[in-house]
């Protein structure tokens, strides 16, 4: 099959071994964050943990480190929050923890790995599209980054099926293109979903968004088609595709 689609870290790890390219979707809040922190100029590097390492990581980098949303201050602007991102000052190189989306896109090891929201699928359909990724010479896998269980095992999150249906029905219009069942079922929902940005604000993340105050995330993360900018990691780092 051209076009696999799977869930989380674990799975990310063995369609690597046989994709040529793999997309990350983690619509709230990380592949967003990404996508709005690359258009205001900044390089990216994703990191799986909040902790002191990520402090000597982001020291080592002369970069600076995205804090929880509640910890945002003037001091340190930046955070895994889009909206938060859009208000802060410009930084050249950010730092940004994430026990999800962040985990996958570090893990693949070679591969070129693209970042993928609402706001950029059909741009990001159009990269893919125009370099080959999605034959079968260059299999391409889509992975929802989902979120985490307290014991740490993977919760599947609608926002990320639904970002990952937007990215292959944005793909399988350019087609044709050979498709996993569960690849065109992520599409397919995506088609078949009357209102998928309301379903975004109600789904558990956006409630739980919204319940502890940041409602705008959910608003910056439902802006479908919003923006042309594709971020690829390069050498560690998310950057604007050229």
């Amino acid at each position: 099959m051209g076009v696999t689609f799977g869930w989380g870290p674990t799975e990310a790890a063995v369609l690597a071994r046989e994709a040529a390219c793999l997309v990350v979707v983690d619509v709230l809040s990380f592949t967003t964050a990404v996508g709005v922190a690359v258009e205001s100029g900044a390089a990216v590097y994703p990191y799986r943990w909040r902790d002191e390492t990520a402090v000597g990581y982001a020291a080592e980098l002369d970069a600076a480190l995205a804090v929880g949303r509640s910890e945002v201050s003037p001091e340190a602007p930046w955070s895994l929050s889009p909206a938060a991102l859009r208000t802060a000052p410009p930084t050249e190189r950010l730092v940004l923890p994430s026990p999800n989306g962040s985990t996958i896109a570090a893990q693949p090891g070679g591969l070129p790995v693209v970042a993928a929201s609402l706001r950029n699928r059909t741009a990001v359909a159009r990269w893919l599209a125009d370099r080959g990724y999605g034959s079968e010479s260059l299999p391409l896998s889509v992975i929802a980054s989902g979120e985490r269980w307290p014991d740490g095992s993977l919760r599947p999150a609608l926002e990320d099926l639904l970002g990952a249906g937007a990215v292959l029905s944005a793909l399988r219009a350019l087609g044709p293109y050979d498709l996993t069942p569960e690849a065109r079922a992520a599409a397919t929902l995506w088609e078949a979903t009357e209102d998928p940005v309301a379903e975004l604000h109600r789904c558990d993340s956006g409630r739980e968004l919204y319940e502890y105050g940041y409602p705008q995330d959910v608003a910056v993360a439902a802006e479908v088609d919003t923006s042309e900018t594709v971020p690829v990691l390069t050498d560690g780092a998310f950057l604007e595709a050229p």
